[in-house]
């Protein structure tokens, strides 16, 4: 895939980590991509739906609605920020390759084992997610411990 397709794909994850800064919640996003299209658009809602489990990738992967595991075996996962155990295995669990991370640098999740069973990992650190990383967790860091299970 070329830069500007991850890029733009990568933009689509961030309007999502937006849309829940802007509800009140953590500002992490993701879109599932499959064939180039985008089927599936989700933001971290713990904070909104009083849940333990609804992170970016969650979210995205429930919106992308029941696939036959060879469907998630073709789609990209675009996420604004590194995976957290519990998505990694969601991840896995679906055979998801391929992975896009808009940065690493706030926190980093399962990357190692991801990688270790082959999954493909492009860590871009766009600044636009860590820069909106480091303010949330600057303005509400009891919200950001709790999320990421400190």
């Amino acid at each position: 895939m070329r830069k500007s397709e991850h890029e733009a794909f990568m933009q689509a994850a961030i309007e999502e980590a937006r849309k829940g800064l802007a509800a009140g919640g953590v500002p992490t996003g993701c879109v599932v991509v499959r064939d180039g299209e985008i089927i599936g658009r989700g933001h971290n809602q713990r904070i909104q739906q009083d849940s333990v489990i609804k992170h970016a990738e969650m979210d995205a992967l429930e919106k992308a609605g029941r696939l036959r595991a060879v469907e998630y075996q073709k789609c990209t996962l675009y996420t604004t920020l590194s995976p957290c155990p519990m998505c990694s295995g969601a991840i896995r669990l679906y055979g998801i390759r391929n992975i896009v991370i808009g940065e690493n640098k706030t926190f980093q999740g399962d990357e190692l084992l991801l990688r270790s069973e082959g999954i493909s990992l492009t860590i871009l650190n766009n600044s636009d997610c860590i820069n909106l990383m480091n303010k949330f967790i600057q303005q509400h860091p009891e919200i950001w411990h709790e999320d990421i299970g400190e």
